[in-house]
Formats: C-alpha cells, structure tokens, sequence
C-alpha cells in the first residue's frame, strides 16, 4: 500500500524511512513437541515455527532462562507456551525436578505475570481458544472471587496474574498456595521492559520473594521474559528476576511486512494535526491507530477526527479509566475491522495484543526506542504494507530526534534502566520477605550482599527481632500493606467530589502539595475540577465540578543538599559528579494561566510544608575562572536554561519519562561553592535515571548544546527552554546563556 501522495509531499513531512518485507524462516516443531499439542497449535494457524520462536522454546524446555526481544508480533506467545504447556498437559520438562517436601504430583505448573489485569486476560483468551486437554489457563487478580481463587490453588496449571497480585496476596499467604510453588516449574514475564524505574525495582524484589519461597517448597522455575525490542535484555532478565545463565534471543525470523515510517512536525498543535491525519487515513479505507501521551488527548483527538468525518464516523477513544465492558467492546470492534480508528493511550498496548491495522500515528516521542516501535509495531496486515508517522511535540526530545533521524532508525533500541538496589525499596521487601519465612544472612543468595546491613537497620528501627534462628518481623499488621509498587511515595491521596463524596481520581503522594493544593485545576476524564480543600494528613482533596478558562502551575521552593559523592570527573571546563542528595520542596503558591493563550492571570501565595527527599543525581559544576564571559546577572537564567533542555533531552539516553526526573540550579550553591546543575531521580532511593545520565554525559549535553543551538526561536520557546513541570514559572530563563555555558563542558 501506496503513501498517499498529500501525505509524501507535505512539507511538514520531515524524513521518509522505508523498510523491505521480510520473508521470515521457519523451522519444524521441536520433537518434544507432542502430537496434540501440534494439532491445537495448526488450528490456530501455525503449522511451522518461526526459528526464534523454536530456539527460544528448546532453550526454556532445557532449563535456561530466556529473554526474547522481538518486535511485536513475532510470535513471543508460542514461543514460551510451547515448554508451558508441555510441562503442564503432559509433566514433561527438559530437566530433572523435585517434588519439594509435600510430595506433592499433580502436573507442573507455571506463572504469567503482566503488567496489567486487562493484558492477563487477553492472553488467557488466547490461551483458552487453544483448546489444550488436560491444560487449564487461568485468571488470578484482585477482582477474582473466593471459589475462583480455591480453584486456582487446587487446579491451576497455568496462572494468568500480575505483580500486584503476587505481592498483596499470594506471597503472604504462601502456605495456601504451596501446591502451586511446589510445582512451579515457568514464569513468564510479559511486555519486560516496562519494568523500568521505581516500579521495576519493586518488581525485581517481589520476584526475588517469589525464588525464595517457592525455594522453600521445592521448585526452582525457568524465568521466560517478553519483551519489545530493547538491548541486552539477557541482563535485563538477569537484573529484574536475580537470575544467570540467561539466553537471548533477539533475530527476529519471522515474515514482516514492508514498512514507510514518516517523521512529521508539527506547525501548529500536534494533536489538531493527529486528528486531521487520522481522519483522511480512516476516509481512505486505512485502519488507524494513534498513540498519544495523555487520557485528555486521546479523548480530544478522538473528537477531532470524529468531526472531520461527519455522521457517525468508526472513530472512539481508548484510554485507562474505561469499564471492563466497554474496553471489550472497543477491542472487538479493532479486531473485526468494524472500528476504523482508535485514539489511545498507552493503555491499548498493555490491555489487548492488537497487530495489522494499516496506520500507526505515533503523536508525541513515547520516551523510549522499544515504546515507539512496539507502537509502529502494530502496523501491518498479511499482503499489504505498513505506514506509521510520528508527529513531533514542540519539546526538546521530539524537536531533537526530528533533525535527529540517525536516532531512531540507525541507533540500537536503548537499554531499560532497572536499579533494583534502590536501598529504599530493598528495605520494605526484605521486612515483608521476614514476615513470610524467617530471614537467615543465607538469605543474601536472593536479596544481595547488602542484606546484612538492611537487617541490622530493621532491626534497630524495631521492625524485626533477632532470633536463634533468625530474624522475624515483630508488628501486628501486614508488611506489604505499606508498600505499593507503583509508587515510591507511600498511600495515594484521593480526589473526592466534593457534593457526593466520589472518589473521582487519585493522585500519587509525591505530586499531590502541586496538583491538588487549594485551588488547583484538577483535569480528570477531559473534565476540569477546582480543590477546594485539601487535607495531606488525611490523604483526601474535596473538588467541585468547574470550567474557568484557566488552568493552574505550581510554583515551589526547592534546594539539593549532597550527601554523598561516589563518582567525579572532569568534563571541559568544570567537573561531572554523581551520589546521593537530599531534596527539600515546598508548594509556595501558584500561577493561574489562560487555558487558550497561557497568559499568566495572577499569583496566590500557598502555605504547604516543606517535604525531604533522598535520592540520587547528577551534577556539574563550572567555577568562576570558568565563567569570567558572564555578569552576574546573566548567570541564573543561563543554568536554568542548560537545566530544562538536559531534562528534556535525558530521556533520549535514559529511557525514562521527563516527569520521572526534576532538576535544580544555582549559581553558587552552598556545597560546592560553584556553579551547579543538577538533575535528579523523581524516586526515594533512586530509579537509575541519574546514573544513567553520569554515564552518557557527553552525549547527553552535546545533544542538549545542538537543540540550543538549532532552535529557530529567538529568547526560548517550549522546544528547547521552556519547561511544562517548572516550579519557578520558567523565571529566569537565557537560551543564548544557556548555550554558551554548555559549550564550556562539550563546546
């Protein structure tokens, strides 16, 4: 299929990248195969295997973890069904088990961890259209009720869940599901590269919990990842799940349609353009799916291209937040072909394997490589070619990947950040791991050598006594209760209609003093809400329907303080550092901003208290023999220009999303004496964000220096200085200043 010639030809079209289709290999069925199993497996209309899928299987089947990095629609799911599936229908395994200490024989079986309920699901309906005798996939999360779950104790051979799940339920309470530990033979990790971050260090730890225990009972299961196309994903494996002797499969053999991928910027807003794209692809018969950053935005572009179309046009909007029933029904109108386009967030990857619609629009850089070619991915039927478009934000990133190509179609796909050593969230798991089975300093196997001073310190905080035996947590309530693996931050704090008492929404701690505050616009589900009362202690914020004409920006008082330095070099004309800080922030008050024009209305001040943060950062530093070119006055506006385009441009060389990182600069700060930027992870304890970023520094501000310099604005624009998260209003900013201090580290 043709790229249509208004498409081609339009000047705001960047770059033109073409990819031929690929044929694929395939290779037979390996001989530990069963005939049943091959038959369920032609029925659903794969005769042959592609070689990765066979290689990836015949490694898992011999007891090797693997980690497959494939793009989407590969076929990773046969890959790791088949040893899955061999195990459970038949007891077959390519190595020698044991029954664990309860004597226990009732098959193997295998765990299915997803990121999301919704993707769990839709792989046990493709596991269930298999129609395996003697296998039984099933469902295991928080909506499951009492029989489903006493079942799945009882009968369960392959347990579709979710972190979560495992964490909150089936580790506390691991003496009701030892007839599943003890027969543990796979777990299969889906959409792996996800685990990045604070919640991918949580993950490894609930992972290191689940070897433990299943330890205890006996089994000692393969680890299978699945992920989209990210480097060296054996040691993502090994750092996520704790485990060696990983195998990597990453050639993807199987057949690929050829591919015309289009680099787009924007003149005007990028999603008016999305809708306006989306609607002529749908009107040329195209099924099209567009990705955007945000639940508001695929809402408005949904509405967009609606009104382009006219009359009941094929077009709905896909985000998070959406009943069960209604993302079902959304899902088989995209399968059917019946729903010709779908505005999404990211919460359509995780919620149902969608493959071979004719268009991807991709409007904004997803912040990582893997994110935005699992999206292309999704583009491409048998028999036709694929299209995709990624339409560029006016943000440092996405301005710089633009003039930038080479990154996104010649640079290998980056390596997901994983810290799974964050101290903080070692600590809480080894006090809920204390609490499941009494902790030995043999225990370092699974949680690393800096067990025993994790113990030590839980100890003297009064968490765990020392024992004979071991240490034993000491406290009445639950230890997992404290932790919640998708925040950092502690308890949630929950929006609530201030009329009725509905919950409305919920708002991660770390961020609720700037989005929730008194008087704050809160934007939920395309509607706009006014706080009018905000209780922190209570974890609650009341807020009243409202539409304004404004919208609200924090504005804060921030300050690092270094803790430690572990790492220093020189760079240029100044020094390179890395370690822990401590942050300390206060809300001060807040700016009211036209929601059409951006004008500033006015300010109101705010009285909020002051919050301490330890993590990590790195820093640079330039002394005054170095800035002898600057006055004094310029110098302020100069570093906190330098700062918001590093932090923009960050997640090109640390797959992470801007708003997981902040920064702060000085210019003269109290501990170095020196110029200072900073820029730090957003997460207690780390995320490996900023170590990253130490790592690939010259790199990171060489890009940063080009976006400065290439920018066709005069005095900063949100392409390259502005910042969209500033606590000081984006006051003072110099982009000339900004890109004359660069240049004395990486000029």
């Amino acid at each position: 299929m043709a790229v249509p010639d208004w498409l081609s030809g339009d000047e705001r079209v960047r770059h033109r990248f073409h990819r031929d289709a690929q044929a694929g290999t395939t290779t037979e069925f390996p001989q530990w195969v069963d005939q049943p199993l091959r038959a369920a497996f032609t029925r659903a209309g794969i005769e042959r295997l592609w070689q990765h899928q066979a290689i990836a299987a015949e490694a898992a089947f011999r007891g090797h973890h693997v980690a497959m990095a494939t793009p989407t629609a590969s076929g990773k799911s046969a890959a790791y069904l088949l040893p899955v599936i061999t195990a459970g229908a038949s007891g077959r395994v390519g190595f020698e088990v044991d029954r664990g200490p309860l004597g226990l024989d009732r098959g193997h079986s295998a765990l299915y961890l997803a990121p999301t309920k919704a993707l769990a699901h839709d792989q046990l309906r493709a596991c269930r259209e298999l129609g395996v005798d003697r296998w039984r996939p099933v469902a295991l999360d928080g909506d499951s009720t009492d029989s489903e779950r006493q079942f799945v104790r009882d009968f369960g051979q392959f347990v579709l869940t979710n972190p979560d799940l495992l964490h909150y339920s089936l580790l506390p309470s691991h003496q009701r599901w030892s007839r599943l530990l003890s027969t543990l033979r796979y777990v299969v990790i889906d959409e792996a590269h996800r685990y990045r971050g604070v919640f991918g260090a949580h993950t490894a730890q609930v992972l290191r919990r689940l070897r433990r225990i299943a330890h205890h009972y006996g089994s000692d299961p393969v680890f299978i990842s699945a992920s989209a196309t990210v480097s060296q994903s054996g040691e993502l494996l090994s750092r996520l799940a704790g485990v060696d002797d990983v195998t990597e499969v990453t050639v993807d053999a199987s057949a690929r349609p050829a591919l015309d991928f289009m680099l787009w910027q924007s003149e005007a807003d990028p999603h008016t353009e999305a809708a306006d794209l989306m609607a002529k692809l749908v009107a040329e018969g195209r099924q099209t799916l567009t990705f955007t950053t945000s639940r508001v935005q695929a809402e408005l572009v949904a509405l967009g291209a609606q009104n382009l179309l006219g009359p009941k046009p094929p077009v709905r909007s896909y985000r998070g937040g959406y009943l069960a029933e209604d993302r079902r029904q959304l899902e088989a109108g995209l399968q059917s072909g019946e729903l010709r386009g779908v505005a999404c967030t990211n919460a359509l990857e995780l919620g149902v394997d969608i493959a071979g619609v004719d268009a991807v629009i991709s409007c904004g850089f997803p912040g990582t490589l893997a994110a935005l070619w699992q999206q292309v991915g999704r583009a491409g039927r048998s028999g036709a070619d694929a299209l995709a478009v990624l339409i560029a934000r006016p943000d440092p990133l996405d301005a710089f990947l633009c003039s930038h190509p080479e990154l996104i179609f010649e640079a290998p796909v980056e390596r997901t950040v994983l810290h799974p050593e964050n101290p903080q969230v070692l600590a809480v798991h080894v006090a809920a791991a204390a609490q499941e089975l009494p902790l030995a300093e043999t225990d370092s196997a699974w949680f690393g050598q800096t067990l025993p001073a994790v113990l030590e310190r839980l100890t003297k905080a009064g968490y765990l006594r020392r024992r004979s035996n071991g240490w034993y947590w000491t406290r009445p309530d639950r230890a997992v209760d404290s932790i919640d693996l998708r925040s950092a931050g502690g308890r949630s704090v929950e929006v609530v209609e201030a009329d009725t008492g509905r919950v409305i929404g919920q708002v991660d701690p770390g961020a609720a003093d700037r989005s929730v505050h008194v008087g704050a616009v809160y934007l939920h589900q395309g509607e706009q809400w006014l706080v009018t009362d905000y209780q922190p202690e209570d974890h609650t914020a009341l807020a009243r329907r409202g539409r304004d004409g404004y919208f609200t920006q924090a504005l804060t008082d921030n300050q690092v303080r270094i803790l430690e330095q572990t790492a220093s070099r020189m760079l240029g004309s100044g020094e390179v550092s890395f370690g822990a800080v401590e942050l300390s922030g206060q809300v001060v008050g807040y700016l009211r901003r036209d929601d059409r024009t951006g004008k500033v209305w006015d300010t109101t001040p705010l009285e909020l208290p002051r919050r301490l943060l330890q993590t990590q950062a790195v820093w640079y530093t330039l002394d005054a023999a170095a800035l002898t070119g600057f006055t004094t006055k310029e110098l302020p506006g100069a570093a906190h220009g330098a700062e918001h385009t590093a932090i923009g441009l960050l997640p090109a060389f640390a797959p992470c999303d801007r708003w997981d990182i902040g920064g702060l600069s000085t210019a003269l700060h109290p501990d170095t004496g020196k110029l200072t930027v900073f820029v730090h992870d957003g997460a207690p304890g780390g995320a490996g964000f900023a170590e990253r970023g130490y790592a690939q520094i010259e790199p990171w501000l060489t890009a940063a220096l080009e976006r400065l310099r290439t920018c066709p604005c005069l005095d900063g624009c949100p392409a390259c200085v502005i910042s969209p998260k500033c606590g000081n209003g984006n006051q003072p900013l110099d982009k000339a200043g900004a890109a004359r201090l660069l240049a004395l580290l990486v000029g």
